[in-house]
């Protein structure tokens, strides 16, 4: 092996144990501020991060269930500061994370008051007991989350 190679090999072992190293702490991080749009009942965005609510299945905004819910979410959320704890997995242009209000979860809220689902999927069924019985037959449940 030359130098130059034996030179590019300890470079990017140097690189790749770095990455694996920073990975974790990288990946998960807390965003805090206000939210400044709400996309739908399980898409906020806090301090210009979109953040999809781990775990919750929403319905759609262009169903009057997910309008509602939409509606419930903006109530919910309006002139509070909410703390999110990313995971570090990204859907679309959205971070995914559970987020809170005074330390309560706002997606077992909106779960617990009927606006959503517990996708088991991604949340390992912690949401599954705040279902409501109105919603489980009023709500379709997304395929992924069965």
């Amino acid at each position: 092996m030359t130098m130059t190679r034996v030179a590019i090999s300890i470079f990017s072992a140097a690189i790749l144990t770095s990455l694996a190293l920073s990975g974790p702490v990288m990946a998960q991080r807390v965003v805090e501020g206000r939210v400044t749009v709400v996309r739908d009942v399980d898409t906020v965005v806090v301090a210009g991060t979109p953040v999809r609510l781990n775990g919750v299945d929403g319905p759609e905004t262009s169903t009057a269930a997910g309008r509602d819910a939409r509606r419930f979410m903006v109530n919910l959320v309006r002139g509070k500061i909410v703390s999110c704890q990313l995971n570090g997995d990204r859907t679309y242009d959205r971070w995914v994370g559970t987020c809170f209000i005074d330390g309560e979860d706002i997606g077992a809220i909106a779960i617990a008051n009927g606006y959503a689902l517990d996708c088991a999927r991604y949340s390992g069924g912690r949401y599954r007991h705040l279902e409501t019985p109105a919603a489980r037959s009023r709500l379709p449940r997304a395929g992924y989350c069965r």
